[in-house]
């Protein structure tokens, strides 16, 4: 089922293309334009505010808690019933140094506060939180695709791997604008988008 959209388009890979287009558009201006110094760090808000960003001009629901409950694979995200006290103690989990921060975006990731277009927004609040209490950022161009979902499905279990594999991608170019673009371009990829270039846009 195509889910609803402001552009009213009924083609799964039409909203596909377009979704890509927009979101990386904006994803794009967040940066150039300054705004992503406004996002609040660590936050459930801060991730609305990304997510809203990139997603406002397709969705009514950017940067809303989902009202549905939603699953990948044979994993089911955070029950609806749960979301709200679950987001406001993933808000409020420590974020000071590397292990305690991934295991924030790990739990945000179990939460999975959106209908669509989690795991693009929630990289960018994670780069913005390793960015303000480490001062590195993961250079997502150096994660592997299949590396990084599988340890991404054991992390609701054991978070060692992703640490691992995140630990050894981080950089110190925290203002970098290639790392920050090329970073969209790999957040996409992981999630099927492929089809434009952040740069073209």
């Amino acid at each position: 089922m195509v889910l609803p959209n402001k552009l009213h388009i009924t083609n799964q890979i039409a909203l596909n293309q377009a979704e890509e287009k927009i979101s990386k558009q904006k994803a794009k201006q967040l940066f150039e334009s300054g705004e992503i110094h406004r996002i609040e760090v660590g936050t459930f808000q801060g991730l609305s505010h990304i997510h809203a960003y990139l997603f406002g001009d397709i969705y009514e629901f950017a940067g809303k808690i989902r009202d549905v409950n939603i699953s990948k694979g044979n994993f089911r995200f955070a029950a609806v019933m749960y979301l709200e006290p679950s987001l406001a103690h993933i808000s409020k989990m420590p974020q000071s140094n590397f292990n305690q921060i991934i295991e924030k975006y790990v739990e945000m990731n179990i939460a999975h506060p959106f209908r669509e277009g989690n795991g693009r927004a929630t990289r960018i609040w994670l780069d913005l939180m390793l960015k303000s209490e480490i001062q590195q950022v993961i250079d997502w161009n150096s994660v592997d695709k299949e590396d990084y979902l599988s340890a991404m499905e054991r992390s609701v279990v054991k978070d060692i791997e992703i640490k691992h594999l995140l630990q050894h991608a981080l950089t110190t170019k925290i203002n970098d604008r290639e790392i920050f673009m090329k970073g969209i371009d790999v957040s996409y990829y992981y999630e099927g988008y492929s089809q434009f270039n952040i740069e073209d846009l």
